[in-house]
C-alpha cells in the first residue's frame, strides 16, 4: 500500500495528537522547499512527553509501511527531527519552540487546516 503525502502528514498529526503534543502546526511547503511536501510542528512539556511524542510518531509510520528516513535529536529530546520523506516532524521543548521559532522562519509557507 502506497501512502500519499496528505495521508502521511494526517497520520503524523494524529500520532502527536495521541501523545497531547501541544500546538500541532501543519505547514504546506510545497512550492517553496524541495525538502519535503509538508513540516509538523509541535512540542511537548517534558522530555519524556518529547521522547514519546516522537517515538509514536515514528511507530505508526513503520506500522503503515513508511520509511523512517532519519531521526534525530531523540536522546537529548529538546528538538526531534523526524524524516518521513513527504513529511518531517519536528517536535519540540517548549523553550526550543519559543527559541527557534521555526513556524515564522518558514512564514511564506501555508498552515494547513487539519478536519
Amino acid at each position: 500500500m502506497t501512502v500519499t503525502p496528505e495521508q502521511l502528514l494526517e497520520m503524523t498529526v494524529t500520532a502527536a495528537e495521541d501523545k497531547k503534543a501541544m500546538d500541532v502546526i501543519a505547514l504546506d511547503l510545497k512550492g517553496i522547499s524541495l525538502i519535503a511536501d509538508y513540516f509538523v510542528v509541535c512540542h511537548g512539556n517534558s522530555d519524556t512527553q518529547v521522547q514519546a511524542i516522537a517515538t509514536e510518531i515514528r511507530k505508526n509510520a513503520h506500522q503503515a509501511g513508511v520509511d523512517v528516513r532519519g531521526t534525530e535529536g531523540l536522546d537529548s529530546a529538546r528538538w526531534v527531527l523526524i524524516d518521513l520523506g513527504d513529511v518531517v516532524a519536528h517536535v519540540f521543548h517548549r523553550e526550543e519552540r519559543e527559541y527557534y521559532n521555526i513556524e515564522k522562519l518558514w512564514s511564506d509557507a501555508k498552515v494547513v487546516e487539519m478536519a
